[in-house]
């Protein structure tokens, strides 16, 4: 008797819709709700501090693109340094990214909840989170091409958020507004800026760019993945940074006293009525509840694939993780898995989520960036000029700057994350027998 073949993820995605998913996940205008507290802690330099951020993830992203090359399959950082460092490593490392992707549906849950219930007071948080935490699991159940399209739409939004808002912010200036000069040198340089400050907010900013890393577990349901990823990565990447650039030069020059605002939390509510009324304040709030519903679908379809890819290969159980819909071709129980986790949104705060978030997240890009020298320097020598530059000293210099920044969180995020990781170590202790077995490898089976 014939054995039925399982059912595999679909290759249905051109690089358009993989550079659209990965500035989803992003969803740069949430740089706006957090520019008032940002400006404080850079001390008015939140640019520079965006412009070290983004040399920071051009270092990493010049990694994922080059393990993409090697290994194109959904497990991403899991699968990298699993093959390239060591499986247990890459278990670790595998169990690490979880924070990243698994809790950022509950950042934009509370994100959500909190924005709708500040417009309708009489109804509960409870009821928008549910409503919204139904509808991103459903979206991403019925395939990635219906949750890419979606979050397209979505995203364009958001670039009408950007355009928007610097239309009305040169109209603003050239008018007499803020620092009355398209030009200004301030949110760069300012000479009572403590640069201890601008340092200690990096690594949160560094939060800002995940997205060019979430499309690496889309490689199996992309189209020629070993081309478009790599390319996806560093458009993504440019283009976020870009952005981020743009938006927070803008914010500051036409409100250059960033230590005036009554709610920080609120600036960018200020500054849109500021420069365009009751226009802009409507436009940039509808879109932004709009951008959590992108950036949701977008972190769960990803946590979701590194599930799969763990759960495929026995490292979690399989008949749950490993599982695909045989009509969607999607991983059914690892999105509801996500979708009940995302109801954590309901008791836990926003700073717990995060603290998580940039632990697992810089652990990991470092992880990723000394795959590079061990996968392609050590293990297949390539190690003349040019190959030394590729794949040593440029990733060494990634993982040098992500090592810096990971040392330099706060010690909340040390203490949580920190705490994940031990928990994920006795399970690989467990899983292992003590380490005296190794953890299950990943097969790399095309998607037909």
């Amino acid at each position: 008797m014939e054995k039925t073949k399982s059912p595999t993820l679909k290759r249905s995605l051109s690089l358009k819709y993989i550079v659209f998913f990965g500035l989803s996940f992003m969803a740069p205008t949430t740089m706006f709700s957090t520019y008032g507290i940002a400006v404080h802690s850079t001390n008015g330099m939140m640019t520079t501090a965006y412009v070290v951020a983004l040399i920071v993830m051009l270092f990493t992203a010049y990694s994922y693109a080059q393990m993409v090359k090697a290994y194109p399959t959904a497990g991403a950082a899991y699968t990298f340094t699993q093959k390239s460092l060591s499986p247990h490593i890459g278990f670790l490392a595998g169990w690490t990214i979880l924070l990243d992707y698994v809790f950022s549906p509950m950042i934009s849950s509370l994100f959500l909840g909190i924005a709708m219930n500040a417009y309708f007071p009489s109804v509960p948080m409870y009821v928008w989170i549910s409503i919204f935490i139904v509808s991103i699991t459903t979206i991403n159940i019925l395939g990635i091409t219906i949750a890419a399209k979606f979050n397209t739409v979505i995203l364009f939004l958001q670039f009408g958020t950007f355009t928007l808002f610097t239309v009305f912010s040169i109209k603003g200036l050239l008018n007499g507004q803020g620092a009355g000069t398209l030009f200004s040198i301030l949110p760069f340089i300012d000479s009572n800026a403590n640069m201890s400050g601008i340092m200690s907010m990096v690594p949160v900013l560094c939060f800002s760019f995940l997205g060019f890393d979430a499309v690496t577990t889309l490689s199996e349901e992309a189209k020629n993945p070993k081309k478009s990823i790599p390319r996806a990565i560093y458009l993504i990447t440019i283009i976020g940074g870009t952005l981020y650039l743009i938006g927070s030069y803008f914010l500051q020059i036409v409100w250059p006293d960033y230590q005036s605002f009554n709610n920080p939390e609120a600036a960018y509510i200020d500054i849109a009525m500021y420069i365009g009324g009751n226009f802009l304040v409507s436009y940039i709030l509808a879109e932004g509840t709009m951008s959590c519903f992108a950036s949701a679908i977008a972190s769960g379809a990803s946590a979701s694939r590194i599930l799969y890819a763990m759960g495929r290969e026995h490292v979690l159980p399989a008949k749950i993780f490993g599982y695909l819909s045989p009509k969607y071709r999607t991983p059914v129980y690892n999105l509801l898995i996500i979708g009940g986790i995302a109801f954590s949104s309901l008791f836990l705060s926003l700073t717990f989520a995060i603290s998580l978030i940039n632990f697992g997240a810089l652990l990991t890009f470092t992880l990723v960036n000394l795959s590079v020298i061990a996968h392609y320097y050590f293990r297949k020598k390539q190690r003349s000029i040019m190959g030394t530059i590729r794949y040593l000293i440029i990733p060494l210099i990634g993982a040098s700057l992500t090592g810096l920044f990971f040392v330099k969180l706060d010690i909340h995020s040390l203490i949580l994350g920190g705490a994940w990781l031990a928990v994920g170590f006795l399970y690989l202790l467990n899983l292992t027998k003590m380490f005296r077995q190794p953890p299950p490898e990943l097969v790399f089976e095309e998607a037909q």
